[in-house]
């Protein structure tokens, strides 16, 4: 039974991936400082998986702590890397902390990895690092594009660094995973995207308006050269994602892809812009959704869209899920978390 580490497994993307690791049957060390998650999601974990993974509260911008769990664990075979700040607005008005916070966070990791002698990292990436692309749908060759916001320039930065370093440290496997927009919840609604705060993601946004927590959903921007006017990106099922590192992961210690450094892109390979996406939660749903067009929003791209034939073929992989049925997941979680009265 590997040990795998999920830096940020408290978070969204992480506890959903940290599930499907529990359910394949490996054993799961979470590291996260829960600066934007929150400890209880430790029990919804363990409630769909009949499993609480181990869990150390560690920042790791914080060296010292950060190989100290590797001294508690030292069986870790890899690393899925999920900690870092996320939202693009919020990076432009406080660039200073991504940097701080995206970049020294993997490098304090890749420290530990070499001293720890651990071969095997995940990286969890972004279509950010394509910035506004050239060919639709986007495949892996694209060309990097200068990022539109410091977030996405972390994530190009941090590609770079783990390229830099899989040439001066033989032997180890990374796969960068370049996801495009995750959306939805588990199935059971025990766990969920629960930002805290203001969300800075479309569709909790759309299930907090339609709960009635916020006033209205705000559009940030119809006039771009799309067919509505609003911005499009490739919304995939979150459980369809996370089902994809445990791909990832099954690649590099069955196969043994040592000295390697691999990218795919992780998306439906279709997209659609926000008012497609309000029509068919309401669709879906039957709430009627109060919202109204703003500005555009500093850092947003027209439109993105993934060419997914890679990971299809290469790395064994595809989204499952329609829209629909994701949409439908995220509304139950937001109906769950509002019985619970988790909210004000």
């Amino acid at each position: 039974m590997p040990k795998i580490l999920v830096t940020g497994g408290t978070g969204y993307i992480g506890s959903h991936t940290v599930v499907e690791l529990l359910e394949e049957g490996m054993e799961v060390v979470i590291i996260d400082n829960l600066s934007n998650s929150e400890r209880e999601v430790l029990h919804g974990i363990a409630a769909i998986t009949g499993t609480e993974p181990h869990f150390e509260e560690v920042d790791l911008r914080d060296r010292n702590a950060t190989y100290g769990v590797f001294d508690l664990h030292p069986d870790i075979e890899a690393i899925i890397h999920f900690a870092a700040f996320k939202a693009v607005g919020e990076s432009v008005e406080k660039p200073l902390d991504y940097y701080e916070n995206n970049l020294l966070s993997l490098i304090h990791l890749l420290e530990a990895m070499n001293k720890f002698k651990v071969d095997n990292l995940v990286f969890s990436s972004s279509c950010t690092v394509y910035g506004e692309p050239d060919v639709l749908p986007v495949t892996e060759s694209a060309a990097l594009k200068k990022a539109g916001s410091p977030y996405g320039n972390t994530k190009k930065i941090s590609e770079d660094i783990l390229q830099d370093t899989m040439r001066s440290l033989k032997g180890k496997g990374v796969i960068s995973l370049r996801y495009f927009n995750p959306i939805g919840a588990h199935p059971s609604a025990k766990i969920g995207e629960l930002p805290l705060g203001t969300p800075n993601n479309l569709v909790p946004f759309i299930t907090q308006t339609a709960a009635g927590i916020r006033e209205s959903l705000s559009i940030f921007g119809d006039d771009y050269n799309t067919p509505d006017g609003s911005a499009i990106r490739d919304y995939i099922n979150v459980v369809d994602l996370a089902l994809a590192h445990v791909k990832a992961i099954r690649r590099l210690l069955d196969q043994k892809q040592l000295s390697a450094f691999e990218v795919f892109n992780l998306g439906t390979g279709k997209g659609l812009s926000v008012f497609e996406i309000i029509k068919a939660f309401e669709k879906t749903t039957g709430e009627k959704l109060n919202y109204k067009v703003v500005g555009r929003r500093e850092g947003d791209i027209e439109k993105v869209y993934a060419d997914t034939s890679y990971a299809n073929s290469e790395l064994g992989w595809r989204a499952e899920k329609g829209i629909e049925e994701t949409l439908q997941s995220a509304w139950n979680w937001e109906m769950n978390i509002r019985s619970k009265n988790k909210r004000t």
